[in-house]
């Protein structure tokens, strides 16, 4: 079977970025038509991962569907949660599902990558249930994984390990974090206690109050530990069989998008190319051209 790609089409993106009006009258600037029989909605729920219940909530798109669904992961430690996004896609006609992995903001357990993965699998199990998917008036068929940031890496490493998983419609990467790449080299050169006290720092600067059960050392061990599974550019030939979508920024994390991009063109889709906003990691200043810039992905995916 012929791949199944798409990256969001080239160029600076910038606030004033056109979209189809569709997209940019409906879920940028205009509410939808209240429907009394199956009003858009939001409900907070525990997820269940692993013999613990995640912190989660669900926008729940306006009529009956079913409706296409979003899952949007966040980041490392979490502090932009792109919820302006998630309502913007409700308004687009999207179920949009967020939640707090193991051990961040509240959720129990114990914080790590693995588990972090291995909750993003629960969410997955959990949209796939058809009492779920009725409640939710959802389309369990047609499944988007959207990350910012670590959340990023993890849509890559789930979405690479559902690549035959026709459920799994498109993947979603902003400022995708190759946080397990960066470390790759020190793993290569086989110095990884040399490297570890200052991987370790780099993560304790990121702020991790809001993460329980784990350590900077204990994290930066688990990066090591796998760092050449979790490579994002890596993950090439089992990204291929989805569509792929990846926004950047001034951040720093471009790079490993463009290798990713560069390693899915030689295995020949030639069509690949990124979208770039000039702004910060958190497009602080840009939030309306990163919803228009999620939306015109996600509309040119659709129609494919």
């Amino acid at each position: 079977m012929p791949l199944r790609r798409l990256v969001l089409s080239t160029a600076l993106l910038t606030a004033s970025l056109v979209v189809p009006a569709f997209a940019q009258q409906s879920a940028l600037t205009s509410d939808p038509a209240p429907d009394k029989a199956n009003p858009a909605a939001m409900h907070s729920f525990q997820l269940p991962s692993h013999g613990v219940l995640l912190n989660a909530l669900v926008y729940i798109a306006s009529g009956p569907g079913p409706h296409p669904v979003v899952l949007l992961l966040h980041g490392f430690p979490g502090n932009e949660r792109n919820l302006d996004l998630a309502q913007t896609l409700r308004r687009a006609g999207y179920d949009v599902l967020y939640f707090n992995y193991r051990g961040a903001w509240g959720s129990p357990g114990d914080f790590s990558f693995t588990h972090a993965i291995e909750d993003t699998e629960a969410a997955i199990a959990y949209l796939h249930d058809p009492a779920n998917t009725r409640k939710l008036r959802a389309d369990p068929q047609s499944l988007t994984l959207i990350g910012h940031s670590m959340g990023g890496m993890i849509a890559a490493i789930v979405g690479a390990a559902h690549s035959t998983d026709t459920s799994i419609h498109a993947i979603g990467l902003i400022s995708a974090a190759n946080m397990a790449g960066r470390v790759l080299p020190a793993v290569t050169a086989h110095r990884e206690t040399v490297a570890l006290p200052a991987i370790a720092h780099g993560l304790a600067a990121e702020g991790i109050a809001p993460l329980a059960g784990c350590t900077p050392e204990s994290l930066a061990q688990e990066l090591l530990d796998h760092a050449a599974a979790w490579n994002i550019p890596g993950l090439a030939p089992r990204l291929a069989t989805h569509p792929l979508f990846a926004i950047s920024s001034d951040d720093g994390n471009a790079p490993s998008s463009e290798a990713l991009l560069a390693n899915l063109k030689k295995l020949g889709d030639t069509a690949t190319s990124a979208t770039h906003i000039a702004t910060d990691h958190s497009y602080s200043d840009h939030r309306i051209a990163l919803q228009a810039a999620v939306l015109e992905a996600l509309a040119q995916i659709h129609q494919h």
